[in-house]
């Protein structure tokens, strides 16, 4: 008989969970229990025990071994040998290769940034390097409407070098750009011949709290040359608005759209069952079709069933039907700030339909991750629920990869990112202005719908070459996460 309770992973308002014992994921090993200890090692023993049973790579992992104690003494001086328990997640029980997971002190602050909820002045931007200095310098990638940079003079192509008077560098851009300082003044900057020039232009920011970001940056039906092509700016995969994502393709349709251009340039990721439903308004409804599977660490593996592990195609958001295209093809804009759920939908339409990628390699994230904190009774699973439950001496949560995806002929293996059909990066001497034809980026991607090659220069001048970017510098930073109710397999 299949049992089932409701797994909340990675946003916090999500149903609540069954809390019975027969319904829990558990360890088929026996693990440490620490003894009297000399020092508070909550932390440590609450990371390493969800670490042990959940962690994608736990047996790649030598201190995250079933067998790495012989005697709870041992296990219990381990966890004394480190005090700090952030050094302990990242230094002793990361696996090499991971890139991503990571850790929070605060649980709340974890769950609140991964339903899309933060504080934020609405400016979107990468950071590079001027130079082989260690210099930084920003440039406007976008401007989230009705947020209070909308109401500044500042733009997307702009360009700034300091906060609050200050040069940005490697080493104080975290601090200066996305610390505790609830304002800053900017910098600006001009660019001449490649060269990067201080100006006396400063704009005030002010974050706000509690901002959402609406994903839909731009949903409009160009007409070119007699075809009618929808261009979606979609800017994270976030599950609050699903509804209006169907309601955009309701429009497409209804406009007599037959192209789609999909543009993830800046889409870093975020729900993979929204990644799911934007597939299925691109390509189909046919439930039979597999989407994407599932692959957990072997502990995991064995108690989930095939249902659960495998993501068909859907015909319906959950409330209402899916507005689809039934497209052949789509043309996806995506770059190196593209990632994990914006891939997923790359990879997971690829089987069915051509996916014609314009821009640059992606970030290269195929693994979800889930959200952990100190409830043992709930196999350590975030349930927003169970508040009461959680060890009120840890606050700790832990956001670790604990699987990956693959696409419905098994093809996952993009971690050095999916290579474009077409060669274009940004030009940060001419960004031009988002959902505008002239802009290169969608310029391109319509000269290859029109065929019709006109007098665009594509040549880049400058290239937007970012080490990093606001989105990332989140906590929701480039997560891909799940959120569908557990089914396991007894």
């Amino acid at each position: 008989m299949k049992k089932y309770f409701f797994l909340f992973i990675g946003v916090a308002f999500f149903i609540v969970a069954c809390s019975n014992d027969d319904n829990q994921i558990t360890n088929p090993n026996s693990t440490p229990e620490p003894e009297t200890e000399t020092v508070d090692i909550t932390s440590q023993n609450f990371m390493w025990q969800a670490m042990n049973l959940w962690y994608f790579w736990q047996a790649n992992v030598n201190d995250l071994a079933d067998d790495r104690f012989s005697t709870n003494t041992e296990y219990t001086e381990f966890l004394e040998s480190y005090e700090d328990p952030e050094s302990f997640f990242y230094d002793t029980l990361l696996f090499g290769e991971d890139r991503f997971s990571f850790a929070n002190e605060d649980y709340s602050e974890l769950v609140s940034n991964l339903s899309g909820v933060s504080q934020s002045n609405g400016l979107e931007f990468g950071l590079g390097r001027i130079g082989d200095t260690d210099n930084v310098f920003g440039f406007v990638q976008y401007i989230w409407p009705d947020s209070d940079a909308s109401t500044k003079d500042i733009q997307r192509g702009e360009f700034f070098t300091r906060v609050n008077g200050v040069q940005l560098t490697v080493n104080n851009y975290i601090n200066l750009l996305f610390g505790d300082n609830s304002s800053y003044t900017l910098g600006m900057a001009t660019v001449t011949n490649n060269t990067i020039s201080d100006s006396d232009k400063e704009v005030v920011l002010n974050k706000i709290e509690n901002q959402v970001e609406d994903p839909i940056l731009i949903a409009e039906t160009l007409d070119v040359n007699g075809t009618k092509v929808a261009y979606l700016m979609y800017n994270r995969f976030l599950s609050s608005f699903n509804e209006d994502l169907n309601a955009a393709f309701a429009d497409f349709k209804t406009q007599g759209a037959t192209e789609l251009i999909l543009d993830m340039r800046y889409n870093p990721g975020g729900s993979v069952n929204t990644s799911r439903l934007l597939a299925s308004m691109i390509y189909g409804t046919n439930t039979n079709e597999v989407y994407i599977k599932q692959r957990w660490n072997d502990k995991i593996q064995e108690q989930l069933s095939d249902d659960y592990l495998t993501d068909y195609f859907a015909n319906t958001t959950g409330t209402s039907p899916i507005n689809t295209l039934n497209l052949s093809r789509v043309f996806v804009i995506a770059t190196g700030d593209s990632a994990s759920a914006s891939e997923l939908v790359m990879n997971g339409l690829d089987p069915y339909i051509d996916v014609i990628h314009i821009g640059e390699t992606t970030r290269g994230k195929n693994e979800f991750s889930i959200t952990l904190v100190d409830d043992p009774n709930n196999s350590y699973i975030y349930n927003s629920s169970r508040e009461g439950d959680i060890n009120a001496g840890n606050s700790w949560g832990l956001q670790p990869l604990v699987g990956r995806n693959e696409n419905s002929i098994g093809f996952y293996d993009y971690t050095s990112g999916l290579i474009p059909d077409i060669e274009l990066g940004e030009d940060l001497t001419n960004l031009g202005v988002l959902g505008d034809v002239n802009e290169p980026l969608l310029a391109r991607a319509l000269q290859e719908i029109t065929g019709i090659s006109g007098k665009f220069d594509f040549t880049v001048e400058m290239p937007a070459e970012t080490f990093t970017s606001s989105r990332l510098e989140t906590r929701l930073k480039d997560n891909m996460y799940l959120e569908k109710p557990l089914q396991l397999n007894k």
